[in-house]
Parts: C-alpha cells; sequence; structure tokens
C-alpha cells in the first residue's frame, strides 16, 4: 500500500514538473537581429526581463567576407584651430600704412603678415589681434555623414583598411564681431554691430583612408578598435550667416577666401559600439592670410 502511494505521488511531482517547465518555455521568446541574439521573458516574480547576445556563429559567418560595407556612418563633435598666423608682423606693418596697406603692390597673398594685412586690414591704432578670430567651441559643430564606409581585411580581419566618401560640415561660431566681405579679395572687417550669432560654415566632400586594427573581429562588442590615416577633401559650399538686432538675419555664399582642398590627419578609438574620432587639418583654413589649421573631434556611430 505505502509502495502504491510513493509512486502515485512520484508520478504527480514529474508531471507538475513537466508542466511548469512547459509553461516556463512558452512564456520565452527569442529575437534574433543580425548578430544580436534578445531573449524575452519572466522572472519567478512574473516580471518581464529582457536579455541580449551576441551571435559569434553570424559574426564568424561575416569574417568569410574580405569585404565589408557599413552604410550612413554618421560623426558629431565639436571644431576650432590653431591659430599661427603672423599678428605680431601685422601689428608692425599697420603702423607704418593707413589700415595696413600702403597702396596695391603691397598687398601680398601669402601667411606673411602683409597676407594677413591684405585679408584683415586694420589700422595702427586699433590693431589685428588673436582674440578677434576666438571661437566659441561648445557652438562650433562638426557633423560627418559618410554615405558609406568599407572595410578590406589585409590580416584574419584584425588588420583592415578602412574607406570612405562622404560630406564633412563645419561650423565656425565667432566670438566677436567680424564680419568677412565677400568679393576678391576677401576682406574680413571689425563690425560696429553686436551679433547674437556669427558663424562660418563649410562643407567638403571628403575621402578618409586608414588603416585599422580590431582586437577581437569575431566579438565587435568586446573588441578595442584603432585607426589611423589620411583624408582630402575638396570644398563644395562656404557661406556666413549673422543674426543682429540692427540688420536681422543675414546669409552670404562666396568661397571667403578659403582653401578649396584641405589635407588632414585622420583617427578613431573605441571599444566595442563606442568610438571616438579625431581631424586634424595640414592645410590652413584659408587660402592666405590666416594661418589656421582646424581640427575636430568628437563621437562616430555605426562604424565598424
Amino acid at each position: 500500500m505505502k509502495c502504491k502511494v510513493l509512486r502515485y505521488l512520484l508520478l504527480l511531482l514529474i508531471v507538475s514538473v513537466g508542466a511548469n517547465a512547459q509553461t516556463a518555455d512558452s512564456l520565452v521568446e527569442t529575437i534574433q537581429i543580425k548578430g544580436l541574439i534578445i531573449v524575452k521573458g519572466k522572472d519567478t516574480k512574473g516580471k518581464r526581463i529582457f536579455k541580449v547576445y551576441n551571435d559569434t556563429a553570424y559574426a564568424k559567418e561575416r569574417l568569410k567576407k574580405n569585404l565589408q560595407t557599413r552604410w550612413f556612418v554618421v560623426d558629431v563633435g565639436f571644431n576650432n584651430y590653431i591659430d599661427r598666423s603672423d599678428y605680431t608682423g601685422a601689428v608692425a606693418l599697420s603702423y607704418y600704412a593707413p589700415n595696413g596697406v600702403s597702396d596695391v603692390y603691397n598687398k601680398s597673398f601669402t601667411y606673411s603678415a602683409a597676407g594677413l594685412n591684405t585679408l584683415a586690414p586694420r589700422g595702427g591704432s586699433t590693431p589685428l589681434t588673436p582674440s578677434e578670430f576666438k571661437l566659441i567651441t561648445g557652438k562650433s559643430i562638426n557633423v560627418n555623414i559618410w554615405l558609406f564606409q568599407q572595410r578590406l581585411n589585409i590580416y584574419k580581419h584584425k588588420l583592415n583598411l578602412i574607406y570612405a566618401l562622404g560630406v564633412e560640415m563645419n561650423n565656425y561660431r565667432f566670438a566677436r564681431n567680424i564680419t568677412y566681405v565677400p568679393g576678391y579679395p576677401t576682406q574680413i572687417i571689425r563690425d560696429n554691430v553686436n551679433f547674437s550669432k556669427n558663424k562660418l560654415f563649410a562643407e567638403y566632400l571628403s575621402v578618409p583612408l586608414m588603416l585599422n586594427f580590431n582586437s577581437n573581429p569575431a566579438r565587435p562588442s568586446r573588441a578595442f578598435k584603432m585607426g589611423m590615416g589620411v583624408m582630402g577633401g575638396y570644398l563644395v559650399k562656404a557661406r556666413t550667416k549673422q543674426i543682429s538686432r540692427e540688420r536681422g538675419k543675414e546669409k552670404k555664399v562666396d568661397e571667403f577666401n578659403l582653401n578649396k582642398w584641405k589635407l588632414s590627419l585622420t583617427g578613431d578609438i573605441g571599444y566595442g559600439p563606442l568610438k571616438l574620432y579625431g581631424n586634424f587639418a595640414l592645410t590652413p583654413l584659408h587660402d592666405y592670410g590666416l594661418e589656421q589649421y582646424p581640427f575636430s573631434i568628437g563621437i562616430r556611430f555605426n562604424s565598424f
């Protein structure tokens, strides 16, 4: 009799465990999005939970391709520049010539003191100073949109060549009341109104080329990544935008003596999905006069 009771209780226990297991399995939902596996379910208290895993099999399958493509990689950061203009020489010249230039023959289209006075003429009583071109860094925004980015395997997917095509959009927000006057030659004058917004915008069609290192190709979310290379750009658009109470909103489109071609050092570094980028121009922003070398730093999204 005792034996039958024990058997009956054991049978009930097995059926109960099986039913619970089946119920638990039915409450678990698995979703796969490319290399991510998302498991949705409920804990013992009935609270909904999510768990995310990397599908290493998916990553390894992708590694069979030596050439991979990403679409619409986006950079968001800030601009500034290193100013190496000859302000001391420009101040000295301004004392010997009205407005810094005595006649047309003394004009210069180089990065010399005479070239600086040609671009931004000032009188001896109010000499040119570096503070006139000071930027508001927090409002000098850099946005780059790479239409596509490709990675070419060189050695075991740890050493790669990365290149892209896209546009660099640089905003230089001035802290002082200066104005670019279009024409040839372009002049930068000290204005007599207070601007609530005063910026120069420059857009380049650019091609970066980088040598890339990836420490863990099979698990990108746990990989250290670093790239370094060069980038060439061509000026496709330039404009100024000024807002003041006296003049309202003014926009001017011109080349503003900006260099048509730009050569830069470029690089990025990151871990997992987080990546930082940096660009440093080897060519000055302007074609003559001001010798300013722009740089930008920020965060890169949707990159390798």
